[in-house]
């Protein structure tokens, strides 16, 4: 109990000394709610005397944490020590180690666990360099760190999904889904388990993409509107039978039987063509010795096809005791130079736009294929409502691929089944 008031009373100080602005990228100063004056920005802003911080990461962002902090420490003065934390672990411990003053002072995690990190309060606005950040970040992956019109993210990396495709079996990428279908004819043979073309036919992360390019989407207005629910709308409709017809042309097998591991080995060993994946498996191709290249999705009816994305971004933990300091932390991590860097030593690919057209980059045909997709596609929604989502819309679609159900009753029911859910929790 004592921890949790000391903890409070350090919260509800540094938020009284720091008031967020409405955008202007300034913060003001006061003590006992009484205002100083005195604007903190990028360029003025200074750790508190006496500051040290807490970062957690994930252990493949160790070589590259330990290498920035050494000359933040060098020109801050302020200590940074690393903890070892998967991203998708943060927020669930932050709910509980934040109010009791045991959490990282910078956290880092996907953005769509920013709804609910928000709506706990557990992280602070990024007010002082907002500017900065919305100047130099790409668009999708601002939108995805961003909730309810509040800049909260200090993006540092994006990610998403893109054609891999095996260059002694199909020397150039096909720009339509069209060429896939017709080399299927003569590609396909099931009985010794070659096929065209594979993605992880449970995940929802990946079949959102034959949905969304012909018209469909989770909520609306841009993921933040959960009563506008776009799927079982026509385009949604239309590509949930633009799935039915590939599993009868292109990839006739049950959900089932194809997951990362099982595509992974077929792609390896020359008996897949192509694979719907992330940049998380170039090491794997690599390693086995494919000759492989990496493209934007194909299209689909003239249309550049839509993938879920990803954003990493650093974030101020609302219970830190050096706010200022944390501030300056992540936005030196995630500045143009320290992306830059990231990308040379973990082939990370930036959010920030100068470095996504760096020269060095644009070399690299992996990164840059990569880099064009995410340009087409769609972050993951952030509201907490998207818990309610995942269940019905993957059982939809186990009744279209593997039942041959009808489409529009399968997305219907789905719909109605997120609204109810949606409903209980209000």
């Amino acid at each position: 109990m004592k921890k949790w008031q000391g903890a409070s009373l350090a919260v509800w100080m540094s938020l009284t000394m720091v008031a967020c602005s409405s955008g202007g990228g300034t913060i003001t100063q006061g003590i006992e709610g009484k205002s100083e004056g005195v604007a903190i920005t990028a360029d003025s802003i200074q750790p508190e005397p006496g500051a040290t911080l807490v970062i957690w990461e994930d252990k493949n962002q160790r070589s590259f944490i330990e290498d920035r902090v050494r000359l933040f420490e060098e020109q801050y003065g302020v200590p940074v020590k690393f903890e070892e934390l998967p991203p998708t672990d943060q927020v669930v411990k932050l709910t509980t180690d934040g109010p009791a003053g045991l959490a990282a002072d910078v956290v880092i995690f996907p953005h769509d666990k920013i709804g609910s990190a928000s709506e706990a309060g557990l992280i602070l606005p990024n007010d002082v360099f907002e500017s900065r950040t919305v100047e130099s970040t790409s668009e999708n992956a601002l939108k995805a760190v961003t909730f309810k019109d509040i800049l909260y993210g200090y993006p540092y990396s994006v990610e998403t999904y893109a054609l891999f495709y095996n260059k002694k079996l199909y020397p150039e990428a096909p720009k339509t889904f069209d060429e896939i279908i017709d080399f299927a004819k003569s590609y396909n043979d099931t009985k010794n388990n070659q096929y065209t073309i594979m993605w992880e036919l449970q995940q929802f992360y990946y079949n959102f993409a034959f949905l969304a390019t012909q018209g469909g989407y989770i909520f609306g207005d841009d993921g933040m509107n959960s009563e506008d629910i776009g799927l079982n709308n026509e385009g949604a409709q239309k590509g949930g039978r633009f799935l039915q017809n590939l599993k009868k042309d292109v990839l006739p097998v049950k959900l089932g039987d194809v997951n990362y591991d099982i595509k992974k080995g077929l792609f390896s060993s020359g008996k897949l063509a192509m694979d719907i994946n992330g940049p998380w498996t170039i090491f794997d191709y690599r390693n086995a010795g494919v000759d492989f290249g990496v493209a934007p999705l194909p299209e689909i009816d003239g249309k550049p096809m839509t993938s879920f994305s990803g954003v990493k971004a650093y974030y101020v933990n609302a219970f830190t005791p050096y706010p200022n300091a944390s501030k300056m932390l992540a936005a030196f991590l995630s500045s143009e130079e320290s992306q830059m860097i990231n990308f040379e030593m973990n082939g990370t690919l930036p959010a920030d736009k100068n470095v996504a057209a760096n020269p060095t980059l644009l070399a690299d045909p992996i990164s840059k294929a990569f880099l064009k997709q995410f340009n087409h596609s769609t972050p993951m929604p952030s509201l907490p409502a998207m818990d309610s989502v995942w269940g019905p819309i993957s059982s939809a679609v186990t009744d279209i691929w593997d039942g041959g159900k009808d489409v529009k009753s399968s997305l219907d029911n789905a719909a109605n089944q997120i609204k109810e859910s949606l409903a209980t929790t209000k």
